[in-house]
């Protein structure tokens, strides 16, 4: 048996895309700065004239999701960054948003194999949403960890463990022989 775990160092090769809600852009551009940091910190080339990480602005946090999906469907991309925030208000419009972003975000990642990080911040305040985004802590810094992390347990698991697979469906369990485990990519390409 074997274990994964995720490691970051050498990020040279990883490549990133980070999907920014504009809406509380106060919020949004201090989560940029902490992850940009987290990265540079971690050997990534955050220049967005660099081949290491691609920006992508939208409107809003509920706009991030169908972006982060595009992204992810290209298969340029090792890990996919989404930051927003989404702060509350007299209506319920604050519950559906921030339910949707959060199954949008998910989706992305399950349908595509690759690493969506959820980097959305709901608060219930302006003041807490600044809190988490620089003031008391950086949350953006913690999103960018989890990308670094993610992309590389990801290129461990589909070198590890497609390879072996596909010579050798015999040290499967039965109800795996007939898949073709070897061509993972090919088959989350076919989900776009």
């Amino acid at each position: 048996m074997a274990v994964f775990e995720g490691s970051f160092i050498q990020t040279e090769p990883l490549r990133f895309a980070v999907v920014i809600g504009r809406f509380n852009d106060l919020v949004s551009v201090k989560l940029l700065e902490g992850c940009q940091d987290c990265l540079k910190r971690h050997g990534v080339d955050t220049n967005p004239h660099g081949n290491q990480v691609d920006y992508v602005w939208v409107p809003g946090s509920f706009e991030v999701p169908v972006v982060a999906r595009q992204l992810a469907l290209s298969h340029r991309y090792d890990a996919i960054i989404c930051l927003g925030a989404v702060i509350r208000g007299q209506t319920p419009h604050f519950d559906i948003v921030s339910s949707e972003v959060a199954k949008g975000v998910a989706a992305a990642s399950f349908q595509t194999g690759v690493p969506v990080i959820f980097g959305i911040l709901t608060a219930d305040t302006m003041q807490q949403a600044l809190e988490r985004a620089g003031i008391k802590s950086n949350h953006g810094w913690d999103y960018a960890m989890s990308a670094l992390e993610m992309a590389s347990l990801m290129r461990q698991l589909r070198s590890n463990l497609a390879e072996p697979y596909s010579r050798n469906t015999q040290s499967l369990p039965a109800s795996f022989q007939s898949a073709n485990l070897g061509n993972l990519a090919a088959e989350s390409e076919e989900l776009g």
